[in-house]
């Protein structure tokens, strides 16, 4: 159940990028499909093959941030040229989980840093469960006073009971219209790559490094932070593998989720963190099944109005966020460059096409390595 609340999440609140950079690029509906198509069955068999292999909940996704930046840079490169740039950006980051490289570096970040980096990341969903009660407040109300109820008689089941709910709410009231949605299986369409130089620096090189610094960096942090010690190598290379195999396709770029994926790593899921690998498994299913229908279910997830997602999204990571603000705050030596780390991830500052988990991180090293290894203590 926790798998398939990440992926209604993922849908319901990302997705949209995908279909705003495809009309930008002037792509047609069977490419547009095939788009989604490649995405959601790579996430999904990338996904499903990681957390089948690790015994870990590890949530893959198409990269949210990646989807952002193509919605204003496609229009500066044809199609092909596109898919030349996503097949460079795979293979660097093959050739990144291949180096090593990436592994050292997430082993060099201070638990508390990544504790407050990540709460910090996660504090706009939980805000925006009940920031989204300014537009309809009923549903929230509902919502949230439902999983109050149920989170005092079944805590394990409180995020797919509210799903519940608000759903029949929606249906019943209907603020849901799913008239036009019709069942379509997709169908690949295969483009040739064009390699440019100027695809290569304006298009492959910012989505390399986006995605590395807003999606892989986080999401290793959220396993790493419910107890989960994967390597990363392992996960960049699979992950970079599945993007090269699918970019032909139209997929930009496959990663580690943070988000989604705190919604199955943490207890919410399961009070046995062995068990909850059957979480990532699930959502690799989910994914891969909306893959096969295209942009037939992803449609009927993006039917959802945007409130429900918000609420149900920050009501399903309100364990994650109050577990690692505690882990953040319980050592008194390292409580104030955790405290900046948070608020600057919170800002999500946005400098040089970079996404604010990469400056918040980066904020909050410099302050651990002032206030807590490198500067004398005053008493």
């Amino acid at each position: 159940m926790a798998g398939l609340v990440s992926v209604i999440v993922n849908y319901g609140g990302t997705f949209i990028l995908v279909f705003q950079a495809a009309q930008l690029a002037g792509l047609d509906p069977r490419q547009t499909a095939s788009w989604v198509w490649a995405v959601s069955v790579g996430v999904g068999v990338t996904g499903l093959f990681l957390s089948w292999r690790y015994r870990m909940p590890v949530i893959t996704a198409w990269s949210t941030p990646g989807a952002a930046f193509l919605v204003t840079a496609l229009g500066t490169v044809s199609y092909p040229e596109a898919i030349g740039a996503y097949i460079l950006s795979a293979l660097a980051f093959v050739a990144l989980g291949l180096s090593g490289f990436f592994e050292r570096l997430i082993r060099l970040i201070p638990p508390a840093v990544a504790a407050a980096l990540l709460a910090g990341i996660l504090l706009q969903f939980g805000i925006g469960a009940f920031g989204a009660a300014s537009a309809n407040p009923a549903l929230v109300t509902l919502l949230v006073g439902s999983y109050l109820v149920l989170k005092r008689f079944t805590a394990r089941y409180a995020i797919i009971g509210i799903l519940a709910v608000g759903l029949v709410w929606l249906l019943a009231r209907g603020e849901v219209d799913l008239s036009g949605v019709g069942l379509e299986l997709a169908v690949p369409v295969l483009t040739p790559p064009v390699f440019t130089l100027n695809a290569a620096l304006s298009l492959a090189l910012p989505l390399f490094l986006i995605t590395l610094t807003g999606q892989y960096m986080p999401g290793m942090l959220v396993l790493r932070n419910d107890g989960y010690a994967v390597s990363a190598d392992p996960v960049v290379t699979v992950t970079g593998f599945g993007s090269l195999l699918m970019a032909p396709f139209g997929a930009h770029a496959f990663n580690v989720a943070a988000i989604t994926a705190a919604i199955v790593t943490g207890p919410e899921a399961h009070e046995d963190p062995a068990k909850r690998w059957m979480g990532g498994i699930a959502a690799g299913l989910f994914y891969t099944l909306i893959g096969i229908f295209g942009v037939t279910l992803a449609a009927v997830f993006m039917a959802l109005p945007a409130g429900f997602i918000a609420a149900l999204a920050g009501l399903a990571l309100l364990g994650t966020i109050g577990h690692s603000l505690a882990t953040a705050m319980s050592d008194p030596t390292t409580r104030e460059p955790a405290l900046i780390t948070f608020l600057a991830s919170a800002a999500n500052i946005q400098l040089f096409g970079i996404g604010g988990a990469f400056w918040g991180l980066v904020i909050g090293l410099i302050a651990w390595g002032s206030l807590s290894v490198c500067g004398p203590r005053r008493r």
